[in-house]
């Protein structure tokens, strides 16, 4: 029986992996930044311009958003260590885009290299 370790690890043998030295080119050459950890992740802080779409949504966004269905699409993809981010490059792959990367470390890495981050706005209302 295979393990969820097992199928990352596939995963990645399948997909190309952005080194994080190599964010900024990623991102500037990206047509779209996809964060696909879960949304209260995402709200908590994201890599700036990054959208949101969860692991298990992935699929069904891109299908059913106009602005995503272009298989040639520069896609680059991040989760919190890059587990579920290949996974998503896999299934992306699978689905015909062609140009699908992921980030190495994820967000975990980019935080700790010092990147910035977006953080949500909460109103004051004192």
């Amino acid at each position: 029986m295979k393990t969820a370790h097992d199928l990352v690890a596939a995963a990645k043998a399948c997909i190309h992996e952005v080194p994080l030295t190599q964010a900024d080119d990623a991102i500037r050459a990206a047509d779209v930044v996809v964060d696909v950890r879960e949304l209260d992740e995402f709200h908590a802080s994201h890599i700036p311009g990054a959208l949101h779409a969860s692991r298990g949504m992935l699929e069904f966004k891109f299908s059913n958003t106009p602005e995503l269905q272009s298989r040639d699409l520069q896609v680059l993809l991040y989760c919190k260590t890059g587990g579920r981010a290949a996974l998503a490059a896999c299934a992306l792959q699978d689905m015909g885009y062609l140009n699908v990367h992921s980030l190495a470390g994820g967000f975990d890495g980019w935080v700790t290299a010092g990147r910035p981050v977006a953080q949500p706005v909460v109103p004051s209302f004192d």
